[in-house]
């Protein structure tokens, strides 16, 4: 089952925290970034979508962006990982989401 299709089983009042790790490295441009991101329950029933940015190993930037439905949310989640995706970030791990294959391994079957 793929990303999309877990989340559309999910019910409205999910509690699960969904999280990615992606890494971009261009040794030749002295390029070493990182983009995280995150969709988690908020205290008042919404989702919220986080984004981490940043050099590997600086704090970096973030940015918070609330939403009524977790469709929504997830439907925003997975759009920044696949504008991600197309810049070239890669998948580091599977960020501590239960259950998951590495996502880098799982796109080469």
């Amino acid at each position: 089952m793929d990303a999309s299709a877990s989340l559309r089983h999910r019910s409205p009042t999910a509690t699960s925290t969904f999280r990615l790790y992606c890494q971009r490295i261009e040794a030749t441009k002295n390029m070493a970034r990182y983009y995280a991101l995150s969709m988690q329950p908020t205290l008042f029933g919404e989702m919220a979508v986080v984004r981490r940015w940043g050099r590997i190993g600086s704090r970096g930037g973030e940015k918070t962006e609330v939403f009524a439905t977790e469709r929504e949310a997830a439907m925003h989640f997975l759009d920044l990982a696949r504008r991600k995706r197309q810049k070239g970030y890669r998948p580091v791990g599977n960020c501590g989401n239960p259950g998951l294959l590495n996502a880098s391994s799982a796109s080469r079957q």
